[in-house]
């Protein structure tokens, strides 16, 4: 090849390049430089035309704020500046930053294979304008911030930085953030804002949220600014204890929960758990929790009922639900303790590894067909994976059955789950998820069979070579959709057996075992910052769950492991909260019908709503509907209010009110036809579910 077809050549291949990389949008004054020059004069442009029609707030200007505003924001396929996300400490200064980017002039969008497409950018307004002079370095941080990368070094040497050590250091770690139903709505309304994001597995982990959303300035704008004195900072505004060395930080707080209250039925309840919690990090790449709670109480009548009810072999009197084995006090009430600890490493931008004993959660809606933290802890390892539009989550668990019949000289027969969860961004609005899940227990002294180890086998082909009663293997597939920055529509549909032929017939072939759940979530509803609602149906046909070996169902320490009902129902939930500053208000109505078992003399089958009962001791092969057998309407209405005490330890007092009336064709043990009210009013760290609505 001669000099002057390899020129040739070489200038082909740039001008291929050229034409297919992607191209910075383009102000006006811009269009006649090279391509080359285009991002710096979009930014140099970009900078001018914002710095020139900002005015910045009298508030801002009288406390003589300085800082850097990271405005996050894209250049639609048209041209327009949209305002994703302003970190900002005050509304009047968000309100001006998005007042000014909705005045710039529509300009040549970003262009990819000589396309318009959309692109996304932070940029960095410093406040005041006069320290501009490290804007290369602020825009360097902006950069590191966009690509969701932390590089301490860099931060550190930007002297715009504030120099105030961080009141509250675990939102830089990756530790799971403490996962409450209404403390989840507020974050995912922030991340609905922004992009479409992994919202299914539950819990977060700090320092993913983090990296789209500001955290630490959301929360510092709840503390109060006149509490100065030690006891002051400690019970409104801090950790009890906070400790911090070169490579290492940890801090302490109580954990309380103490409320008083009374039901309908003469039953004067409370409970008194007193606690401690100690979060901390080793390095840059480890972090560790652990809890531990000493709790006694007296409950609801329901409740109480329900608690002994599913009282473990060995003489214990209840096992509270969500919590653990319960042992007398006081002849008419419980004593539980419980214990949760974990450790997180996270070596790269990629993985994530937790080890520990505590709760996981799969989906975006209120309940979870796939797995809840309706049950009392248990040992788990998870490994979280992320790469491209893809977070894939492995789950393996260690469970038991406490239930008499499977008890041997004291011990509790002991069982295994792993899950798979793949979670696919297909698109800006759209996310798939798909779901897999396989139990097993000791037979034939396998123990912890390793072929469950692979984190990518498929699990019904494993279980199947294993033996026709190797296991019990579930799939499930969900779905959730952006209709815009507001509302956001998730499904979910499980298949613990089917079969095809059987599915369309409409013979209600008792095999086809399957649950749905439909849902929708309205952030910031009707312009009103900070209200939330929610609607969401479930139904699970009945013996869904479970199966004709006693420790195959899907369930932990007599408890279900997805939906609080187990099976053989169908409910509607409708959800409302409100927060203005520290005030909040939640409100919640559960409107359902289930099927339970007559367990009589006359009438002893199964009918496919609890999911520890063999599935072979059925009435019938077909004609099986929702809500078969002894039905019960169940209605449930809750409403609580209450202020945040402590941002910091999320302390909270409030006061609550329960109604349920549960209206069942055949009382039977365990569950009475009963309406009752019950009134609460009490002090507690909010740190995890607890859920009384069955």
């Amino acid at each position: 090849m001669n000099k002057t077809l390899l020129s040739l050549f070489f200038f082909f291949i740039s001008v291929v390049v050229l034409a297919q990389a992607e191209r910075f949008p383009i102000f006006s004054e811009c269009e006649d430089l090279e391509i080359l020059n285009s991002e710096a004069c979009f930014k140099s442009q970009l900078r001018s035309v914002v710095t020139k029609d900002f005015k910045i707030p009298k508030t801002v200007s009288d406390d003589n704020f300085n800082g850097i505003l990271n405005v996050l924001f894209v250049v639609e396929v048209t041209g327009k500046f949209k305002v994703l996300y302003v970190n900002s400490p005050y509304e009047e200064l968000k309100a001006e930053v998005e007042r000014v980017f909705e005045n710039l002039p529509k300009i040549t969008p970003a262009k990819y294979n000589n396309h318009a497409v959309e692109m996304q950018f932070v940029y960095p307004l410093v406040i005041p304008f006069n320290r501009e002079e490290n804007i290369e370095k602020v825009e360097k941080r902006a950069e590191i911030i966009q690509q969701g990368i932390v590089v301490k070094e860099e931060l550190t040497s930007i002297e715009e930085l504030p120099k105030k050590e961080s009141l509250f250091p675990e939102y830089k770690s990756y530790l799971n953030i403490p996962f409450t139903h209404s403390g989840y709505n507020v974050l995912e309304g922030y991340l609905n804002q922004i992009q479409n994001s992994h919202t299914a597995m539950k819990p977060y982990v700090y320092n993913n949220v983090s990296e789209k959303v500001d955290l630490e300035s959301k929360k510092k704008a709840l503390i109060l600014p006149n509490k100065t004195s030690w006891f002051g900072r400690k019970l409104l505004n801090e950790h009890m204890a906070f400790v911090k060395g070169k490579e290492y930080w940890f801090t302490v707080n109580p954990v309380v929960d103490l409320q008083l209250g009374s039901d309908s039925e003469g039953v004067n309840t409370f409970n008194n758990t007193r606690g401690i919690q100690v979060n901390g990090g080793l390095g840059k790449n480890l972090n560790f929790s652990t809890s531990f709670y000493e709790s006694q109480g007296r409950f609801a009548k329901y409740f109480n009922d329900y608690a002994e009810l599913i009282r473990p072999a060995g003489g214990s009197p209840a096992f509270i639900p969500g919590r653990g084995i319960a042992k007398d006090f006081k002849n008419d009430a419980y004593d539980y303790p419980v214990a949760e600890a974990y450790i997180s490493y996270t070596p790269n931008s990629h993985f994530n590894f937790q080890f520990g004993s505590g709760k996981n959660f799969i989906g975006d809606g209120y309940r979870s067909l796939f797995l809840s933290d309706v049950a009392s802890p248990y040992p788990y390892l998870k490994i979280n994976t992320k790469f491209w539009k893809i977070q894939y989550t492995n789950l393996w668990m260690w469970m038991q059955d406490t239930r008499r019949e499977l008890t041997v000289d004291g011990a509790y027969k002991r069982k295994f789950m792993a899950i798979h969860y793949l979670s696919w961004n297909v698109s800006k609005k759209l996310n798939v998820g798909l779901f897999e899940a396989v139990i097993w227990d000791n037979a034939n002294d396998k123990g912890f069979d390793v072929r469950y180890l692979n984190p990518l086998i498929f699990y019904t082909a494993a279980e199947f070579e294993g033996g026709s009663r190797a296991g019990n293997a579930l799939l499930g597939a969900s779905l959730k959709y952006k209709l815009n920055t507001s509302i956001s529509l998730y499904s979910q549909l499980i298949l613990d057996d089917f079969r095809l032929s059987e599915v369309g017939s409409g013979s209600g072939w008792w095999g086809n075992k399957s649950g749905l759940q439909l849902g929708a979530k309205y952030f910031n509803a009707f312009n009103v910052e900070n209200l939330f609602l929610q609607l969401e149906y479930n139904t699970v046909r009945p013996y869904t769950y479970s199966h004709d070996e006693l420790n195959y169902n899907y369930g932990h320490n007599s408890e279900a492991v997805a939906h609080l009902w187990g099976a053989n129902f169908n409910e509607f939930i409708a959800k409302a909260s409100y927060t203005k500053e520290r005030w909040f208000v939640n409100a919640k109505l559960v409107q359902g019908k289930k099927g339970f078992d007559y367990n009589s003399a006359q009438d002893q089958y199964s009918y496919g709503g609890a999911i520890y009962n063999d599935n072979d001791n059925r009435g019938s092969d077909y004609d099986n509907v929702v809500g078969q057998g002894n039905v019960a309407n169940i209605f449930i209405g809750d409403l609580q209010v209450g202020y945040l005490v402590n941002p910091a330890t999320n302390l909270k007092l409030f006061g609550g009110v329960t109604s349920r009336n549960f209206d069942i064709k055949n009382s039977i043990q365990g569950f009475e036809n009963l309406n009752s009210t019950w009134f609460t009013f009490g002090l507690k760290t909010d740190i995890f579910n607890w859920y009384t609505d069955f």
